[in-house]
C-alpha cells in the first residue's frame, strides 16, 4: 500500500497516512465479499463442521487415513485439468513470485495427492488409501450452491488396478451420503467409462486434441443446458440467458446426432453392439466389474449405469460415476431449480506418473461439501446442538464480583457461558441473548444474592418478549421460562437447559 509521510520545518516525521484515505475521503466500500465467495457465522458454520465429523467418520470407518497438504502447489505440478479453460487464468488462481516462477491455490485435492505420494512413494503403503478434507479456489462462474472457494472431501486408492477399489468408491460415495441424511430415494450415482466415449470420438475420426476435450466438455453439461444446448456446443456453440458465449466443438450435425444417441442409451450391450470398437469393449468389460464388485459388497440399487456421465476434469481415463440428487432445491431467489452434481469421481492412471516413472494407477471420490450442505439444510437433515453460551446478565455493576463468581462456577464445569460486556440495559442485553441464541439467562440482583438464589431465564429461539419494553419484574413474572433455584443447585439447573 502506498503511503504518505509528512514532515514538519524541523524533520519530525508525523503518522503516516494511506494516499487512497485522502483522496477518498467520501467514497463508502462495499460491504460485500467478492462474487463466489460467502461468510459464515454461528449456526451455519456449526452446521458445516458438523457435516465434516460425519463424513470423516464414514471414511475412517472405510479404512482411509488422513492427509494434509498445502493449500498451494507450484503451478506447473498440479497442471492445469479444469473444464471451464475460457474462463480468466483457466480457471485457476495464481500468483507469480519474484523469481518468475508461478504458485496456484489448489483447484481440488487430487493433484496435490499426486505430487505428495511421487514424493513419499517408498515410505508409503502400496496401495496407498487417504483421505482429505479442505478448501479449494476455482476461477469459475458461480451458480446456487457452486462457489468459488469451496469444500471438498476426497477418498483415493493409489497403486490398485484392481476395479473392485473402484466398487468401493462407488459404495463409499453412497454409503457416506445416507450416513449424512439422504434417503436412497434422493439421490442417484451414474456411473461410466471414459474409454466408451473415447472409442466413439475415435470412430467419429474426431482426432484434434482440442477438439475432443470440447465435446467431453459439452456432454459434462447436459445437466445445465439440456440436450439441444448439447448440439449447440458440439457444433456450432451457445449463447447463455447472460450473454456470455461458448465456442462449439466445429462437429458435424452427423457427428453431434451420433453423440446425443451415445448419451441416450441405457445398457452396455447397447453400447456395445452399437459402437464396434476396443476402448469401448475394454470400457463395457470394466464396467461390468466394477458394477460386480458395487453388487459383491451392498444393496446400492441407485447405483446405475449412465453414458452421459463424463466429469469434467481432464485425467479421469477409466471408469467415472457421479452422484446427482434427485429433487430440486430452492436457489437465493427461492426459485426451484435443479441441483446436479454432489459429488463423484473415477479413475486416473496417469496423474502420479507425471513426477516419477512408477506405474501407480488410481481412483477417487470427492464430495462437494459446501454443496450437500446447502442440499441438506433445505431438506432439515442435518441438525447441530447449541453451542450459544449461557448469559449471565449484568443488573447492577456492584455486583460484578459475584456475577464473575458464578461465571467461575459454570465454566470449570466446561458449560459455555459469558457475563453480558456491553453498556445497555437489560431490554438490550435480553435482545443480545436472543441474537446469540443463548438456551438461557441468568438474571441476579440484590434479591438474589441477599437470599443465596440463582434466578434462571430459559429462552428460546422465537421469543418474542425481548422485543418489549419490560421491567425486570415484568420479565420475571411471564410463564414458565424462569425458575429461581439455590446457588448450590445451578450446575445442576443449567445443565437441563444445554
Amino acid at each position: 500500500m502506498v503511503r504518505a509521510a509528512v514532515c514538519g520545518t524541523e524533520g519530525r516525521q508525523f503518522e503516516s497516512v494511506p494516499v487512497y484515505q485522502k483522496m477518498n475521503k467520501e467514497k463508502k466500500l462495499s460491504a460485500n465479499p467478492p462474487s463466489g465467495f460467502v461468510d459464515r457465522y454461528g449456526n451455519e458454520l456449526a452446521l458445516k463442521e458438523n457435516l465434516i465429523a460425519k463424513i470423516e467418520k464414514n471414511f475412517l470407518k472405510f479404512g482411509f487415513s488422513k492427509l494434509e497438504t498445502p493449500s498451494f502447489e507450484i503451478s506447473e505440478n498440479i497442471g492445469k485439468f479444469l473444464p471451464d479453460e475460457d474462463r480468466p487464468s483457466s480457471g485457476v488462481f495464481g500468483f507469480q513470485e519474484e523469481n518468475d516462477s508461478w504458485i496456484s491455490l489448489r483447484y481440488d485435492l487430487t493433484a496435490p495427492l499426486a505430487r505428495y505420494v511421487s514424493q513419499n512413494y517408498l515410505n508409503i503403503s502400496n496401495p496407498f488409501k487417504r483421505f482429505q478434507i479442505g478448501n479449494v479456489w476455482r476461477n469459475e462462474k458461480p451458480g446456487p450452491g457452486r462457489f468459488r472457494e469451496f469444500t471438498q472431501a476426497d477418498c483415493d486408492i493409489i497403486g490398485s488396478n484392481n476395479l473392485l477399489a473402484d466398487a468401493e468408491m462407488c459404495n463409499l460415495l453412497a454409503d457416506t451420503l445416507n450416513f449424512c441424511g439422504l434417503e436412497k430415494n434422493q439421490y442417484q450415482i451414474k456411473l461410466s467409462n471414459r474409454k466408451l466415449i473415447q472409442g466413439l470420438i475415435e470412430n467419429l475420426k474426431i482426432s484434434e486434441s482440442k477438439q475432443q476435450l470440447t465435446v467431453l466438455r459439452a456432454i459434462d453439461k447436459l445437466d445445465r443446458v439440456g440436450t439441444d444446448g448439447v448440439k449447440q456446443l458440439l457444433t456450432i456453440g451457445r449463447e447463455d440467458k447472460s450473454g456470455d458465449k461458448t465456442v462449439g466443438a466445429n462437429l458435424s450435425d452427423y457427428q453431434a446426432e451420433e453423440i446425443v444417441s451415445f448419451i441416450n442409451m441405457k445398457s452396455l450391450d447397447e453400447i456395445k453392439s452399437a459402437i464396434p470398437n476396443k476402448l469401448v469393449e475394454d470400457g463395457v468389460d470394466e464396467l461390468n466389474k466394477v458394477l460386480d464388485g458395487i453388487n459383491y459388497s451392498s444393496n446400492f440399487d441407485q447405483i446405475i449405469f449412465s453414458p452421459e456421465v463424463i466429469r469434467g476434469l481432464e485425467y479421469y481415463d477409466g471408469p467415472i460415476f457421479e452422484a446427482n440428487l434427485t429433487f430440486k432445491v430452492k436457489n437465493q431467489k427461492n426459485q426451484e431449480v435443479e441441483f446436479g452434481s454432489v459429488g463423484g469421481g473415477g479413475r486416473y492412471n496417469s496423474l502420479v506418473s507425471r513426477f516419477k516413472k512408477v506405474d501407480l494407477s488410481a481412483t477417487g471420490v470427492s464430495i462437494g461439501l459446501d454443496r450437500l450442505l446447502y442440499a441438506l439444510v433445505q431438506l432439515n437433515k442435518i441438525e447441530v446442538k447449541n453451542y450459544s453460551p449461557i448469559i449471565i446478565c449484568v443488573l447492577d455493576k456492584k455486583y460484578l464480583s459475584n456475577y464473575y463468581e458464578l461465571l467461575s462456577q459454570l465454566r470449570n464445569q466446561n458449560i459455555r457461558s459469558e457475563i453480558y460486556l456491553g453498556d445497555s440495559g437489560l431490554k438490550s442485553q435480553l435482545k443480545y441473548a436472543d441474537k446469540r441464541s443463548a438456551p438461557a439467562v441468568i438474571l441476579c440482583g440484590e434479591d438474589e444474592f441477599k437470599n443465596n438464589k440463582i434466578t434462571i431465564k430459559k429462552l428460546n429461539s422465537n421469543l418474542n418478549e425481548t422485543s418489549k419494553n419490560l421491567s425486570r419484574e415484568e420479565w420475571k413474572k411471564s410463564e414458565n421460562t424462569q425458575i429461581t433455584c439455590d446457588k448450590e443447585n445451578l450446575i445442576d439447573e443449567i445443565k437441563k437447559l444445554i
